[in-house]
């Protein structure tokens, strides 16, 4: 699988421990920064992580700041994207056979590192489950060309 990680500086060292994890299981990893810890702004690097899941150029996208929730926030602006922000195992799992997620945010000062590997490893070998929830994907992506004030 091609995986696009991206982080803002709290999430850098977590990221890269990740991104050496899945690259020992065979996937290919995209690294779009932080390429440090020095301070960073997540939106730019959420969103170019999204951006490359969104343009096919990626399978799918794993995040980290320091909660998770503030990349998490921004991939999710990009029409396409549905990136769930979990910190744990069993949540990783339905994101992918309820909701089909297809872009993970992670908190590096909420999640440790033994977690976080339990997570993606979930999170990458899962499948979604179609049926019931494909019809909710559906009308997850029909929010996506929405207009404010429909």
């Amino acid at each position: 699988m091609k995986i696009v990680m991206g982080s803002d500086h709290a999430g850098f060292d977590l990221k890269n421990h990740l991104a050496e994890h899945l690259r020992s299981q065979g996937h290919e990893v995209i690294d779009v920064g932080a390429h440090s810890t020095e301070s960073v702004d997540y939106p730019t690097y959420g969103a170019k992580a999204a951006r490359t899941v969104a343009s096919g150029e990626a399978d799918r996208a794993i995040l980290v700041c320091g909660t998770g929730q503030g990349i998490g926030m921004a991939a999710n602006k990009v029409p396409g994207v549905r990136c769930a922000i979990v910190s744990d195992p069993y949540s990783a799992k339905l994101s992918r056979e309820h909701n089909d997620a297809n872009a993970l945010a992670i908190g590096a000062r909420v999640v440790g590192a033994g977690v976080a590997e339990d997570i993606i490893d979930i999170w990458t070998t899962t499948e979604f489950l179609g049926g019931r929830h494909g019809r909710r994907v559906s009308m997850l992506a029909e929010l996506d060309s929405i207009e404010p004030g429909e």
